[in-house]
């Protein structure tokens, strides 16, 4: 077993052939979604290297028909039903909104009422002015008492209306939902990371599992334990001094790779982990959307560039005119010598301006 063998198995497993939208999602378990449009989302970023077909917004345009919820696993993003079923109840949502008061209920009556509510239409009722969020900015109140009822369950996002969560009541299951085994819910989750995020450093495994705090907080208590089962029952291997972690009946070696190149989101899970991207590609990549202009070295947005299964370097995309244009750099400060890298690049540069429905610059 070589580093090697880790790196092209981590490709080769994350890049799966392309299947339809929902098949994806389930696949990849959980994808991490960012509001930053340059020059598309996130999400849609990831999922077009894994779904037929994929188009910008084709996830907030059939959200509404696929069998997907939007929730915070380890970040916020997308998930199937079935592993949203894995991090509920998180509390039970009448003593919560009791807990609230008088105005967690009036609100979730307005919903019910109407079925699905913007925002804007919630706030423009009850006017409850603004708090300091997460950021240290303010936002507003019924905003924020939103996402806590949405957080706790009792508020689902029915879809997206340019980019704004439009809620809608979760209604309580017809009979009482079989007691939840808290073990089984916490194996079954690090089961989900691990599967997405996999092959991965210990230090990785165990960050990941803590951030299931989010997901889980009633079963906090049960993460460290869960720690404990997942490292005796992974496949596992020491590399120089690196425990390894990946699911058990996975080989790593012998992983195929093709000469294909593809531009990455930041939070594409071949790239997600910095710790591991330095100890595959021997470079620092870092995401400087929120960097200050002067202290930035890759751009506002720069794309992870591999090629094959190496990330050789990264790439700046912008729409002027309707046409896309690319800014690519190189961490050897020049792109490889083979000749079949130049048409690889220009096939991936003409995908993306399919994605977007745009043309390429000569």
């Amino acid at each position: 077993m070589t580093l090697e063998d880790l790196r092209r198995f981590a490709v080769s497993r994350s890049l799966f052939a392309p299947v339809p939208l929902g098949r994806a999602i389930e696949r990849l378990g959980f994808v991490q979604a960012d509001p930053i449009r340059a020059p598309a989302r996130a999400q849609d970023l990831t999922l077009r290297h894994r779904v037929r077909g994929y188009r910008a917004g084709d996830l907030e345009r059939r959200f509404a028909a696929l069998d997907v919820e939007e929730a915070f696993l380890v970040n916020y993003g997308f998930v199937s039903r079935r592993v949203h079923a894995l991090m509920h109840p998180r509390t039970d949502p009448a003593r919560w909104l009791r807990s609230r008061g008088a105005r967690a209920a009036s609100v979730l009556q307005f919903i019910r009422d109407r079925g699905e509510v913007h925002p804007r239409q919630v706030d423009e009722h009850f006017a409850r002015g603004t708090v300091t969020n997460y950021w240290g900015g303010s936002s507003s109140a019924t905003t924020h008492l939103l996402e806590h009822m949405h957080y706790q369950g009792v508020l689902r996002v029915a879809r997206r209306d340019k980019g704004i969560r439009i809620y809608a009541a979760r209604e309580a299951p017809a009979e009482p939902p079989v007691k939840p085994v808290p073990r089984d819910r916490v194996d079954a989750l690090i089961d989900v990371i691990v599967r997405k995020y996999a092959p991965l450093p210990g230090p990785t495994l165990s960050s990941l599992v803590y951030r299931l705090r989010y997901a889980v907080p009633q079963w906090r208590r049960e993460l460290k334990p869960g720690l404990r089962r997942a490292k005796a029952q992974l496949a596992h291997a020491r590399l120089d001094g690196v425990d390894w972690y990946w699911p058990d009946g996975d080989d790593p070696r012998g992983a195929a790779v093709d000469d294909s190149v593809r531009l990455l989101a930041p939070f594409d899970p071949i790239v997600w982990d910095r710790r591991r991207f330095e100890l595959f590609w021997g470079w620092a990549y870092r995401f400087e959307a929120y960097t200050p202009l002067a202290k930035r070295k890759l751009g506002y947005y720069a794309l992870p560039l591999l090629w094959r299964d190496r990330v050789i370097g990264w790439a700046n995309l912008s729409v002027k005119n309707a046409t896309l244009e690319a800014d690519v750099g190189y961490v050897t400060g020049r792109p490889p010598r083979e000749r079949v890298f130049r048409p690889a690049l220009e096939a991936e540069l003409a995908a993306v301006g399919t994605f977007l429905r745009l043309p390429l610059t000569s």
